[in-house]
């Protein structure tokens, strides 16, 4: 939080700025002296909110304007998953609302027995081929390819040939939950 009020100052001084107004001019309009005002925007002088309320009614914005938290770190940094045939790369945070993995299927001399549990799948294939068995199905896709299924309907993926696929997945929860922990979890 500290970090955050550290930036009431500048924001302040970004906002005059961008509609054109000099320190005396918003100062006289929130009733303060340009030095109390050149204090504030400089961060030498504590932002109270008895200053920051005149402040915000004259600049058009709200106290959260002026005290955003900081953004957090983008990346996401959790583990490969390991299967049988496939290498699974989360690309969103655990947690995350949207479940994205990139998975790479290793060709595979057997057929993998096809499967089914609750959840919902979409997938688009990056390289490689990639072979679908849905249901009664049997679909090979190419790089930019695409699919989408009900994961309650029985099916298998695997690498076509003798590279294997990479493809983006997109799980809901419960399709996450069956592709991304192991049976003793």
């Amino acid at each position: 939080m500290i970090d955050e009020l550290k930036q009431v100052g500048p924001r302040i001084r970004a906002i005059r700025h961008s509609k054109g107004w000099t320190l005396e001019q918003l100062a006289a309009m929130a009733e303060m002296s340009p030095s109390t005002l050149s204090r504030l925007e400089s961060g030498k002088r504590q932002a109270s909110l008895e200053l920051l309320i005149p402040l915000t009614r004259h600049l058009g914005v709200g106290l959260d304007s002026l005290v955003t938290p900081s953004v957090p770190d983008p990346r996401v940094r959790r583990p490969v998953i390991r299967r049988e045939n496939h290498v699974i790369a989360p690309l969103t945070p655990e947690g995350s609302p949207v479940n994205t993995f990139k998975i790479t299927y290793e060709p595979v001399a057997e057929i993998p027995e096809q499967r089914v549990h609750d959840g919902y799948e979409w997938l688009y294939v990056i390289s490689g081929k990639l072979r679908l068995l849905l249901g009664d199905r049997d679909l090979v896709l190419t790089r930019g390819e695409a699919a989408e299924f009900d994961t309650r309907v029985p099916h298998a993926l695997f690498a076509v040939g003798s590279r294997p696929a990479q493809v983006l997945s997109i799980f809901n929860r419960d399709g996450v939950r069956i592709h991304t922990h192991t049976a003793e979890e």
